[in-house]
């Protein structure tokens, strides 16, 4: 089934894979469902490829000639201009701490080969809109931190947060839901959708990494962590 962008451009994904018959299968299903596809078959040539282009989304493959996929997307996080582009990582290794390892070093998802078309699809669609296709107006609050709906800024104590697509879900959603306590399922729902099976420690990755984000030096840590239960947004820390 084709996604819908009629009167928008249609996202780019770099799909990031040397093996041919993989990429081929790749472009022609990305194709079909109506997103730009840019290939990459090293790990320097998608760098490069990926500051030339500047794409919506990254496909990158675990393991690559020259550079590996955890570098390529270190680098990623590193630069400015593309810190908060949306990665998904697919790897042959299933190991949870793998997954763990990927989504650590700055990752928003990812899938084990071999995978479903429909179900590396549904990944695709669900991360772009997290990170840029759902348009809202106004402003959420809480405490010292804001958000933009319009313009995606997060701002805390007047400086600017930089978050990633699947951090930046998270904090929307705190937002809209200040002192209420989630567990990691009724998260993975709201932020992954409900049609998307991802294992509830990526929760906990992700809250930790939204930690770093809007955290600094002094400053009160908003996400509590309620034992057994989940995590709330709250300035209470019992």
């Amino acid at each position: 089934m084709s996604d819908s962008f009629a009167g928008q451009t249609k996202p780019l994904v770099m799909v990031v894979e040397d093996d041919a018959a993989i990429a081929t299968m790749l472009r022609y299903n990305l194709e079909k469902s109506g997103y730009r596809v840019e290939e990459a078959v090293d790990g320097q040539e998608a760098v490069t490829r990926i500051a030339e282009t500047k794409p919506d989304l990254v496909l990158l493959d675990w393991m690559l000639p020259t550079m590996s996929g955890i570098e390529v997307c270190r680098q990623i996080r590193r630069r400015p201009e593309t810190r908060e582009l949306p990665v998904i990582m697919v790897t042959a290794r299933a190991e949870d701490q793998d997954a763990v390892r990927g989504l650590n070093t700055g990752a928003d998802d990812y899938i084990t080969k071999p995978f479903s078309v429909e179900a590396l699809l549904a990944r695709v669609r669900a991360l772009l809109r997290r990170s840029n296709t759902i348009v809202a107006k106004g402003t959420l609050a809480f405490h010292d931190i804001s958000m933009d709906l319009t313009s995606h800024r997060v701002n805390r104590n007047g400086r600017k947060l930089h978050l990633g697509p699947t951090e930046y879900r998270l904090m929307e959603f705190f937002l809209q839901h200040p002192r209420r306590v989630f567990t990691r399922e009724e998260l993975l729902d709201a932020v992954w959708g409900k049609d998307i099976h991802v294992e509830p420690r990526t929760v906990d990755v992700h809250i930790r990494r939204l930690r770093r984000a809007i955290n600094a030096d002094g400053e009160l840590d908003l996400v509590r962590t309620v034992r057994a239960a989940g995590y709330a947004l709250d300035t209470e820390t019992l």
